[in-house]
């Protein structure tokens, strides 16, 4: 029975990520030989931690700015990636340098033993791009799975660290980091664990079903030219996502004031898709606040992320 139930678990994961690349364009097949090109900067000292800058070619001829943040402990540790909001400073934010304390997630999981990777998502940060160009002239149909590619070879980045346990790897992010960061799990099983924070609600009620916010270069423009910004059209939903990351572990943020992504919206999802993950390894909170990331909840996701890792490392 264990074996059927693999099968089903996997069939509707690969079921889910087509109805994804509908939306998206096709997951490119990647040429894993081809040398990422890792660029290291000079080290930055911090009291628990050595920051560095670094580059890496997600494909040969195009290169992604990051910061990289290794705990000073010894021993081999586990990784995280960390992806940021919708800001000006991309990737600067989570690594401690914007003004908004709580986002700065990548400097508090390296100050307690992770080795984190916070990239540039195109167009923020160092990371100029023009998106016609850039990736839709390469063939790519959404500025989404252009993002997805960069934050799976990120993942090889984090993995070839000789100080990362690969088999230890994470991923959190907040608002655009928040859904990036599923649809990166969605399409990595490397990654065992989840932390999304006020990053997606069902699209029926995302602005009221209105969803030309997901629609620009930087997302999915075929939600509009296809499906005609319609979510009875659009081919996959949130539920979608979390069912092709399942039966890993994800821990959702959704506050109740959160005006970007109803509360409601996110309940819908998670109900359908709660009975696909083992006891424990979906959980939700929704603290009382807007369109944020509070200490207590951020704590108990890194804790959630530490011990989920773990459980599943073991199994």
């Amino acid at each position: 029975m264990a074996g059927v139930s693999m099968a089903l678990a996997a069939a509707d994961r690969a079921a889910a990520l087509r109805k994804m690349e509908l939306a998206m364009g096709p997951f490119p097949a990647l040429d894993r030989r081809a040398p990422l090109r890792v660029v290291f900067g000079a080290k930055e000292e911090e009291k628990l931690y050595v920051r560095r800058h670094v580059t890496f070619e997600p494909e040969p001829g195009r290169v992604v700015p990051a910061w990289l943040l290794t705990p000073r402990k010894r021993g081999r540790k586990p990784g995280v990636l960390c992806l940021h909001q919708t800001t000006k400073i991309g990737k600067d934010e989570p690594i401690g340098r914007g003004p908004k304390v709580n986002l700065h997630y990548a400097h508090e999981l390296a100050e307690r033993g992770w080795v984190a990777l916070a990239p540039d998502y195109p167009s923020f940060g160092e990371y100029a791009i023009d998106f016609e160009r850039d990736v839709y002239g390469r063939g790519y149909q959404s500025g989404t799975m252009y993002g997805i590619v960069n934050h799976t070879r990120a993942v090889d980045v984090l993995a070839g660290l000789p100080d990362v346990e690969a088999g230890r790897l994470a991923v959190i992010g907040h608002s655009l980091g928040g859904h990036n960061a599923l649809f990166v799990a969605a399409f990595d099983p490397r990654l065992k664990a989840v932390a999304t924070s006020c990053g997606f609600n069902s699209f029926a009620k995302y602005y009221g079903g209105n969803l030309k916010g997901w629609t620009s270069t930087r997302y999915m423009p075929r939600i509009a030219t296809e499906y005609h910004n319609s979510p009875r059209e659009t081919p996959f939903d949130f539920d979608d996502v979390l069912r092709a990351i399942a039966p890993r572990a994800v821990f959702v943020n959704a506050p109740l004031r959160d005006a970007n992504f109803e509360v409601s919206g996110v309940r819908d999802v998670v109900e359908k898709v709660r009975g696909e993950f083992p006891e424990g390894r979906l959980v939700v909170e929704h603290p009382d606040v807007e369109h944020d990331f509070p200490p207590d909840v951020r704590l108990r996701g890194y804790e959630f992320l530490r011990r989920l890792l773990q459980i599943i490392y073991k199994s």
